[in-house]
């Protein structure tokens, strides 16, 4: 399934293998996203909304952790999954305006690593989010970022 869209650019249905979480994919493997390997989602309780990743050696650095390129990869496009589980955009064009990243620990490979997101605010353009990137009960980096939601044409 693809939002309805057999053109669609993400790959959205729930995971059979982990209930609760949905499949968070590019419809075109040869893009950017690809190169953090599978991505899962899902909504919290608590309204945030988590996405995951399974970092491996390919995701590392030279100190066997994730590298912070990769942990700024999942902010980032975690700020998009999150805004659209929210229901406040669809997949498209909208643009990270800024994103305030601090790394606070180090990720380990080999064990799933999550953003945790939370929407503070919506304007007519704009949604401000923050987050933590956590990996089981460690805090990995804290960020802050606003998106502009896409022009409607």
């Amino acid at each position: 399934m693809s939002d309805g869209d057999p053109d669609a650019a993400f790959l959205y249905e729930p995971d059979e293998e982990n209930p609760g979480w949905f499949t968070w994919e590019l419809s075109d493997p040869s893009r950017f996203n690809a190169l953090l390997g599978p991505m899962r989602v899902r909504q919290e309780d608590d309204g945030t909304v988590r996405v995951r990743i399974y970092p491996e050696h390919v995701h590392s650095n030279l100190s066997n952790a994730v590298h912070g390129a990769v942990t700024l990869g999942l902010i980032d496009i975690s700020m998009f999954a999150a805004s659209r589980m929210f229901g406040l955009i669809e997949a498209g064009t909208a643009v990270t305006l800024d994103l305030s990243t601090q790394f606070i620990g180090r990720g380990e490979i080999g064990q799933p690593l999550d953003s945790v997101v939370e929407l503070l605010r919506e304007t007519g353009r704009l949604l401000f989010l923050r987050g933590l990137v956590v990996q089981g009960d460690e805090r990995v980096a804290g960020f802050a970022g606003t998106i502009r939601k896409p022009t409607r044409r």
